[in-house]
């Protein structure tokens, strides 16, 4: 009987951060301005969201078939998620305008010692 409690009490546990990461990455994804920065919010959050709530899924169902495949889609969400992102950054970076004003850094200065030295210039 305490161990059924102990689950429960692990799954809920579970289920709450995963509800506590996206409810943080929402509020992430509406106090940044810049997309990038909005894209970087909403997936980190819902990634680890994500991750949290199946794992109190898998924690409440127990060992079986039905756990296996929730860890499944754990294994599709984290690969397909980070490639997805990259897509839409790359194509938010090659239509945006207003990315020109990002800063790069430019290895082109000498050191006093005869090494590179990292220069910070605006613009792309």
């Amino acid at each position: 009987m305490t161990v059924k409690w102990i689950q429960f009490a692990a799954a809920a546990l579970l289920l709450l951060s995963g509800l506590v990461f996206m409810i943080l990455a929402v509020f992430g994804v509406n106090k940044f301005d810049r997309a990038l920065n909005r894209m970087h919010a909403a997936a980190m959050g819902d990634t680890l969201g994500i991750l949290f709530v199946i794992l109190g899924l898998v924690v409440l169902r127990g060992i079986s078939m039905d756990s296996l495949k929730l860890i499944l889609v754990i294994a599709f969400f984290w690969i397909a998620s980070p490639v997805s992102g990259h897509m839409i950054s790359r194509l938010e970076a090659m239509t945006d305008e207003d990315l020109g004003e990002l800063a790069v850094i430019h290895h082109d200065k000498e050191k006093k010692d005869g090494g590179q030295e990292d220069t910070l210039d605006k613009g792309v």
